[in-house]
């Protein structure tokens, strides 16, 4: 299946305190057919969205954030059942924090920025849960 064509069916959510950041992310999200896309700058903004019912496919989930900082939105997330793949995306990369940010229930993590390489990488982890959807 096309890229494009799984892109357009993929809804995803970018969870970084950094507008400038959420919006070269949600630029690689388009250029990569995602369409459905929203960007939020806390943890506790997206826990919020997803306790009234939103659900997204992909959740790009950034460490160090006010309010909510990434570790703890994943480990709420995840003890609410969600299931959407979360990806850490962060400028931490020590051994350490790059493992208690995997810990807290992340499926896959990355280093800022995110890139086309590093996108389709993700994407392409995703693709067999929609060839049928």
């Amino acid at each position: 299946m096309a890229r494009r064509n799984f892109g357009s069916q993929i809804t995803a959510l970018v969870v970084d305190d950094n507008v400038l950041n959420r919006r070269i992310h949600e630029k690689l999200l388009e250029s990569a057919g995602v369409r459905n896309h929203e960007g939020v700058e806390n943890g506790k903004i997206a826990v919020d969205i997803h306790c009234h019912g939103r659900r997204f496919d992909l959740i790009l989930m950034d460490m160090d954030m006010p309010i909510m900082n990434g570790i703890q939105a994943t480990k709420e997330l995840r003890s609410m059942g969600i299931g959407s793949m979360i990806v850490g995306v962060s400028s931490r990369c020590t051994e350490t924090e790059i493992r208690k940010f995997m810990e807290s229930g992340l499926n896959d993590y990355h280093e800022k920025p995110l890139n086309t390489a590093k996108l389709n990488s993700i994407l392409d982890k995703m693709n067999p849960n929609f060839t049928n959807k």
